[in-house]
């Protein structure tokens, strides 16, 4: 059980340098469009089974060329969505950094609650619960491994990675989700394993399209020495 991470293609708020969050109609900016065009090249030949996303326009926006490519309807779960920044959405990066929530989220950010919004601890629990919950239900709709993408936001991504690598969250802002970039973590029954971080390369690597482990090894083992390749 496979998940792709995939973050928005750049917008038009991240050039304009402010807290997108959940206003509306922030849309991609002209690289934000290539970026959403060659995501499909990226993962040209990978077997995907479905495509779930973010709410907010950006997201539906990055999706669109892969899921025309792919006969897919990407599926919005609100639980994938950006942070909810309450009074800072909107705000310049540049206005931001003079606040002192800033200190606090940038290092113990378990402990950061946005004014009139909501806490980084609250979206690391919702994000996760929403990528077990879907690669568990897709596991079971397809007899096995099955590999979807979600597309989603820069610190929801990071949140979830931090989870997979067994990292406090206050350890999360060392993590880095570029716009368009594919994080990739396989599920097993007792943990998972990150196999990508912030790809933003051509195509992803061949350990996507790799044959299941050998029944002598259980899949929730990492190999004793590294990669068997």
């Amino acid at each position: 059980m496979t998940v792709i991470l995939l973050r928005h293609g750049r917008s038009t708020s991240n050039t304009a340098h402010t807290l997108a969050g959940r206003a509306e109609g922030v849309d991609l900016d002209d690289k934000g469009r290539e970026q959403a065009d060659g995501v499909v090249a990226r993962v040209a030949g990978l077997p995907i089974k479905a495509l779930i996303r973010s709410p907010l326009l950006r997201c539906g926006r990055t999706l669109e060329p892969l899921a025309a490519a792919l006969g897919l309807e990407p599926v919005v779960d609100d639980r994938l969505a950006e942070v909810d920044y309450g009074a800072w959405t909107g705000r310049k990066i540049g206005d931001l950094v003079t606040e002192p929530l800033w200190a606090v989220v940038q290092q113990q950010p378990s402990a950061a609650v946005f004014p009139d919004g909501e806490g980084l601890a609250q979206v690391q629990a919702r994000a996760v619960a929403a990528v077990r919950e879907h690669d568990k239900r897709l596991a079971d709709e397809h007899g096995g491994d099955a590999l979807w993408v979600a597309c989603t936001h820069g610190d929801v991504i990071k949140s979830v990675l931090a989870d997979a690598l067994g990292t406090h969250l206050d350890s999360f802002q060392r993590i880095t989700a570029d716009p368009a970039s594919m994080s990739v973590i396989r599920y097993t029954t007792l943990r998972p394993f990150v196999v990508h971080v912030n790809h933003t390369g051509g195509a992803l690597a061949s350990a996507l399209n790799a044959p299941p482990a050998k029944e002598s090894t259980p899949e929730s083992d990492a190999v004793v020495g590294g990669s068997t390749d």
